[in-house]
């Protein structure tokens, strides 16, 4: 298609900026509906039917929509889709039915033969949007399954949005506007998977929706990383955190905290050591233990902070694959956040559990969470960010620190700035921060940083400071710089 400043001849002047263009919504749909291979079905549960909407008002419609419904009655709903085993019906659970009950039903009703050239779609949303108390602000799961060739397998994107307007009407418009984006760009953006997170935006501020998950699948994403699509959620400021599966796939964090114990355990993991597990499992033991305590009821979580993903500035995307590479292998939940000061990250938590939360850290950490520099940006400054750390039902497990003297840091002799010395003792005798007391002394030696510079100068001896089988990992993938030494032979 000729381009348009050609074709009108538009002037530019020296020193202007390439401003991308940004078709607008109608045009998207417009595009669609012209083109005359593109036909499917669209499937809109909780708030109204506002995809369709958009491209029955852009005109042509009746060439690419082969059906558009709203099964709002549950009992409808079920007898299309199936009952759900939690009896809900806003969940990625549902939405994957509502696809595959769609695309099938659409390939056993076109004749393939009379339409050879025809490429299938079926768009659906199951959404609750805010309710009448204003109390929740309302998510949804919405999500397109799609071919790009007509002999081609479908490809997926599914996502989960959280609203953050306050009125029902502005939350259905939002939506609306969403779903174009997403068939839009899944059909014409789709060879460039992170420039269409970007796209799901275009006419819309983050304001006014939150993406927290995406999973993209099918032949057109088979390099995709999933991992790394949440990565970059966080780091275009599309949701404050996201949140992975041991087996790498996206999942939702509400899904996964809901009302259950938490134990967080933040660190770099560059790479992750034994002193990390020792951490961790020795933590573990301790939190179970306490009262409310239900192991069965128990999520713990890996967090990785986005400013310790940063070297010189960026994030560098192949380290943070070797590092949630090996906290997958060892069976771990991960978190990616932007929370840099840990009562964030306890509000986060918070969103979802009222249950007993735990924070695993070292000596140094707890001394940075005294340090009042950190909240000068809250007007109640380091009281405000210390009521919202700590009034909910937390404690603090804290791994004592070798020093050079060989003596042990441990919350008995923590030395904080004077000014907070006794806010701390405060903390610290109502029990609030307990001392890790069984541990491995040999782990206390332990750090990742000299790991990883023994790693990268090609030393021996790293080996013995991993858990199990993660050396192997190290060597087998040539993670973090790993390369194995070329063995030479008699020609």
């Amino acid at each position: 298609m000729e381009d348009r400043a050609q074709k009108d001849n538009e002037i530019t002047i020296k020193g202007d900026q390439i401003i991308e263009t940004i078709p607008s919504i109608k045009d998207k749909a417009l595009r669609i509906n012209l083109n005359r291979n593109i036909y499917g079905t669209f499937s809109e549960i909780g708030a109204g039917q506002e995809t369709v909407r958009q491209f029955f008002r852009a005109g042509g419609a009746s060439g690419t929509i082969a059906k558009a419904m709203s099964a709002y009655d549950k009992s409808f709903s079920d007898a299309i889709y199936g009952i759900e085993k939690d009896k809900r019906y806003v969940t990625e659970a549902r939405l994957r039915k509502m696809l595959n009950h769609e695309i099938k039903l659409i390939e056993e009703r076109i004749d393939r033969s009379e339409n050879p050239n025809r490429i299938f779609f079926s768009y659906a949303n199951t959404v609750a949007t805010i309710d009448f108390a204003k109390k929740f602000k309302g998510h949804g799961w919405v999500g397109i399954k799609y071919q790009l060739e007509p002999d081609q397998a479908y490809n997926e994107i599914v996502l989960h949005v959280r609203f953050k307007e306050h009125d029902a009407r502005l939350q259905q418009e939002t939506l609306g506007i969403l779903g174009t984006n997403l068939i839009y760009s899944a059909f014409y953006k789709h060879n460039t998977p992170r420039k269409l997170l970007r796209y799901l935006y275009d006419h819309l501020h983050k304001d006014q929706l939150e993406i927290d998950t995406i999973n993209f699948a099918g032949p057109a994403y088979k390099n995709v990383d999933n991992r790394l699509m949440s990565l970059q959620l966080v780091k275009n400021g599309m949701t404050d955190a996201v949140m992975f599966a041991p087996d790498g796939n996206n999942v939702l964090p509400a899904a996964v905290l809901y009302k259950k114990n938490i134990l967080a355990l933040r660190g770099s993991f560059r790479p992750v050591t034994k002193v990390n597990m020792d951490m961790f499992k020795k933590s573990y033991d301790m939190f179970i233990k306490e009262n409310k305590v239900d192991e069965k009821n128990t999520q713990t979580v890996f967090e990785i902070t986005l400013s310790n993903l940063r070297a010189e500035g960026e994030i560098d995307e192949q380290d943070f694959m070797d590092r949630a590479r090996l906290l997958c292998s060892l069976g771990q939940t991960v978190l990616i956040s932007n929370f840099q000061e840990y009562y964030k990250l306890v509000e986060y938590f918070s969103l979802y559990t009222k249950e007993r939360i735990g924070l695993t850290m070292g000596v140094n950490n707890l001394v940075d969470i005294f340090d009042e520099k950190y909240y000068r940006h809250l007007s109640g400054g380091i009281l405000e960010a210390f009521g919202k750390l700590f009034f909910k039902d937390l404690r603090v497990y804290l791994y004592p620190m070798l020093n050079e003297d060989g003596s042990l840091t441990t919350s008995e002799n923590l030395k904080v700035h004077p000014r907070m010395k006794e806010l701390y003792k405060f903390f610290k005798y109502n029990g609030k921060v307990v001392d890790i007391t069984e541990y491995d002394e040999k782990n206390l030696k332990v750090f990742s940083r000299e790991v990883l510079r023994m790693i990268s100068a090609g030393e021996t001896g790293w080996e013995a400071m991993m858990p199990e089988g993660v050396a192997n990992l190290i060597k087998e993938k040539s993670l973090f710089g790993y390369e194995a030494e070329e063995v030479m032979h008699d020609s």
